[in-house]
């Protein structure tokens, strides 16, 4: 939870935001009365009070709304938080659509320290319901999506010879749960470089699930299954057997599946095939099941709600 500090606006594009200390918003619009506003993905932008502080620390003489956030808020570390999650305050809720922007070398911050905040601190969001925002106001983190890496094996992909069909099926879907994708990565069917970055992803926790497709078939280069595998601290065994037993209603080729699933640290990972028809009716099938595993797998079921 976070304490609101200032609460920004300026009328026009281009001018420093200045502290008005009572706003209000409006739903899919943004700020009443900031240049800003608009039917668009950028409505308000947040930045951390601590940050702005530990850049004053360095001396900065900025004001609040200088670096043209709209509310500046202590206690919440925005640039952690994947795309996605949603902040409550009284009866306004807002959802993080972007992170970061392009700072403008001209800007007068830049001209005098050398660097800007906001590009690497600051976020953006829509207004999904209005209402009125001010000065010691409480903002808080009401819903966190998971964080999804997807990952492609293909040799052919890799060299640009096929196109990679089933990754943005696996994004759409997983969207539509309310899921946020944080990465999507094709990579040759190489054991050793898909464990690693399997591995690397889950060390430093990056995602909280991994999705793979491709590479889980016969082919001597088929080794999908075998890198995750050697990573791998749990095997969870009944995701692939599910999908695989909803498969083989659809077609009796489904037993020919090595797909394996498996947790390291806090992220599970699921194997799912390689074509975008058995990719949508897989991951279909198992997606809304999901959900508990990883509430339970994060530690985080009782510290936000989930839809």
């Amino acid at each position: 939870m976070g304490k609101v500090i200032a609460t920004c606006i300026s009328e026009i594009k281009g001018v420093q935001k200045r502290n008005v200390h009572r706003v209000t918003l409006i739903e899919n619009h943004g700020i009443e009365g900031d240049a800003h506003a608009g039917n668009w993905h950028r409505q308000v932008s947040l930045l951390s009070w601590d940050k702005i502080e530990a850049f004053r620390q360095r001396g900065a003489v900025v004001e609040d709304g200088a670096f043209g956030e709209n509310l500046v808020v202590e206690g919440i570390d925005f640039k952690t938080l994947p795309i996605g999650t949603r902040f409550t305050c009284g009866e306004v809720v807002l959802e993080m659509t972007q992170i970061g922007k392009e700072c403008h070398h001209g800007c007068a911050i830049f001209q005098q320290m050398g660097d800007c905040i906001m590009p690497r601190e600051g976020v953006f969001a829509k207004v999904l319901h209005g209402g009125v925002i001010q000065e010691g106001d409480e903002l808080e983190v009401s819903y966190i999506p998971f964080r999804v890496a997807v990952i492609t094996s293909s040799d052919a992909g890799f060299r640009g010879e096929r196109e990679d069909k089933s990754a943005p099926v696996i994004e759409q879907m997983v969207k539509e749960a309310g899921f946020s994708v944080v990465s999507k990565v094709l990579l040759p069917d190489e054991q050793q470089q898909l464990a690693d970055t399997m591995r690397e992803i889950c060390d430093q926790n990056q995602a909280d699930l991994i999705l793979t497709t491709g590479g889980t078939g016969f082919s001597p280069r088929d080794v999908m299954p075998e890198a995750t595998m050697s990573i791998t601290e749990r095997q969870v065994p009944g995701i692939p057997e599910a999908m695989r037993y909803y498969s083989l209603q659809i077609t009796g080729r489904a037993m020919l599946s090595r797909a394996q699933a498996g947790i390291r640290k806090q992220t599970l990972i699921v194997n799912l095939p390689g074509s975008p028809k058995a990719v949508e009716e897989c991951l279909g099938y198992i997606l809304p099941h999901l959900t508990h595993g990883l509430e339970i797998l994060t530690q985080k079921a009782s510290n936000c709600a989930r839809t």
